[in-house]
């Protein structure tokens, strides 16, 4: 007899397939895999880590764009009782060697595409290290990229990489019989706003409750994993297609599809590897989407324009009910530009973050950064007391609760950003400044390392960022602080504008800003550019944008 399935991302997955085993579960491309063949494709691999000798607590790490394998990896390694590892396939090999080592990695799932990247990487955690080689299972996934030739990663190794195909049609089907755990783990690498990528160590019962939608948004907590059947609808017209956009590389991306799995959803991954807002769109009418789960403007407001310039009729957007955007905020200009062409939709703004999961969302008919936080949200002063509503001051915001262990090998840090109050109450509590309103909804001002001292006054650079965005010629903007003699700071800003936009001129864009934000706001530097600057996070790159000025 199988065990009773605990809160453990593997049992409740396979709950979901036990249920509804025919429902389509994921499509990515031209590949459509029920619950049933996702779950057996994920025992295969499951099997094959055990086989290979990755036991309980062995970390894989996997580096590839979104498609069917990275899901399949992922729940197999859960399966396995192994530790998937997200990799960032924007990296440069020094980036990817400090993960690959910082990790602990013992096995990778790389796409041929990437070969090179991770010979380099290899390479060069060996050189820093001194002490040869990290033995790593080697997995490639085909690509389309040609395979003839010398293997920049066997010449390294000493042995080819496996295909993973081979690997899987070799391994045994039929579920892991080893007992897991809630306290199995879930790692998230994220990038962060400082440093290097960090590994955030979650118990897996508390990432499902915090960031996974603990079986169903809006229902009361389970109280055991077994409930979850229950809350499936089994019929297929209730079956629900979301689709993620972002990079399964990335914590949004990773809990929108698992909030869809955990609701016997279908999970569509957008699978281009590069962002089109028409080849998006016709995915949403060709699948029926329901919901989809955006990054902020960079995502948005393409979507916008491609609604607003194509004839009537060219996009069926029918059946979608819901735009989240978690990562990056929406402005309101965008919102307003999508809700004009999407008036059945709801559009709003998730706040979290990979310390502290998913928070709450934006208030309703809220002009900025308010949002309805969860009962376990908080915002603290100094002594690490909360503010009460209307208090005035800013402080810190944080959640309690089911919240993450600490980080991957530092201690510090974990220490820093996981403190705990002088009533012995844990909290995580990631950077994020924030005030409480009176009716005890919270505005957030952004991370505090990110503020712009000018004069005394702290400004903060999404505020800036929402004015300038609002201009009709701008596209993108990103909002930096440079030297000045005079006020410690300046406000500078670097903007994208529009397609055909005619030259933006300093003066004209800070007479625009002055009707949004208070004149020590207004940016006193501009700069064009064809491109916003991205960290390999896919998130705007502070410090790039201001070496361009």
């Amino acid at each position: 007899m199988s065990p009773a399935p605990e809160f453990n991302l593997a049992d409740l997955f396979e709950v979901v397939a036990d249920t509804v085993p025919d429902r389509l579960a994921l499509v990515a491309g031209e590949v459509r895999l029920t619950y049933r063949a996702l779950d057996e494709r994920a025992d295969r691999f499951a099997n094959h880590l055990a086989a290979a000798g990755l036991g309980p607590g062995a970390h894989v790490g996997i580096l590839a764009r979104n498609r069917a394998e990275w899901v399949e990896a992922m729940i197999g390694c859960y399966k396995a009782r192994t530790v998937p590892i997200n990799l960032n396939f924007r990296y440069v090999a020094p980036e990817l060697a400090y993960v690959v080592d910082n990790a602990d990695l013992e096995a990778l799932v790389y796409e041929r595409s990437l070969a090179d990247l991770v010979a380099e990487s290899l390479r060069a955690d060996a050189d820093r290290d001194g002490d040869g080689r990290r033995p790593v299972h080697l997995l490639v996934l085909e690509d389309g990229s040609p395979a003839d030739g010398p293997d920049p990663v066997a010449a390294l190794s000493g042995s080819a990489p496996l295909p993973y195909e081979d690997a899987l049609a070799a391994a045994p089907t039929g579920r892991t019989v080893v007992p897991r755990s809630p306290d199995d783990l879930y790692i998230l690498y994220t990038g962060g706003t400082t440093g290097m990528p960090k590994g955030v160590r979650w118990r897996q019962e508390d990432i499902f409750f915090a960031a996974m939608g603990g079986g169903g948004w809006g229902q009361a907590p389970l109280t055991s994993a077994a409930e979850l059947a229950g809350r499936i609808n089994p019929d297929e017209a209730a079956r629900i297609p979301m689709l993620v956009v972002g990079p399964l590389m990335h914590g949004n991306a990773q809990w929108a599809m698992w909030n869809a799995l955990m609701m016997g959803g279908t999970t569509v991954l957008y699978t281009a590897h590069r962002f089109d807002a028409d080849d998006l769109l016709r995915l949403v009418g060709d699948e029926g989407v329901v919901s989809m789960a955006l990054v902020g403007d960079a995502m948005a407001r393409p979507l916008a324009e491609a609604l607003a310039e194509a004839p009537p009729g060219t996009y069926d957007v029918s059946t979608l009910a819901v735009i989240g955007s978690g990562g990056a905020m929406l402005t309101a200009t965008v919102k307003a530009e999508l809700a004009a062409h999407l008036p059945g939709a709801m559009i709003m703004d998730r706040f979290g973050s990979s310390e502290a999961g998913a928070q709450g969302a934006v208030d309703v008919g809220a002009a900025g950064p308010r949002f309805v936080m969860s009962a376990d949200t908080a915002v603290l002063d100094d002594d690490l007391r909360p503010l009460a509503p209307g208090d005035g001051r800013t402080g810190r915001l944080a959640r309690t609760g089911r919240i993450p262990l600490g980080y991957h090998k530092d201690e510090a840090k974990t220490a820093a950003t996981f403190p705990t109050d002088p009533d012995g109450v844990r909290w995580s509590v990631p950077g994020d400044l924030a005030t409480v309103e009176a009716d005890g909804t919270i505005t957030v001002f952004g991370r505090g390392s990110a503020s712009i001292n000018s004069g005394g006054e702290k400004i903060f650079p999404e505020e800036v960022e929402a004015a300038v965005k609002a201009h009709p010629d701008v596209f993108d903007a990103i909002v930096v602080g440079l030297a000045d003699e005079r006020f410690g700071q300046q406000v500078a800003v670097a903007v994208r504008l529009r397609s055909g936009a005619a030259p933006l001129a300093l003066e004209a864009l800070q007479e625009h800003c002055r009707d949004h934000i208070a004149g020590y706001k207004v940016p006193r530097r501009l700069l064009v550019v064809d491109e916003i600057p991205l960290t390999a996070a896919g998130k705007p790159d502070a410090k790039a944008a201001r070496e361009l000025f």
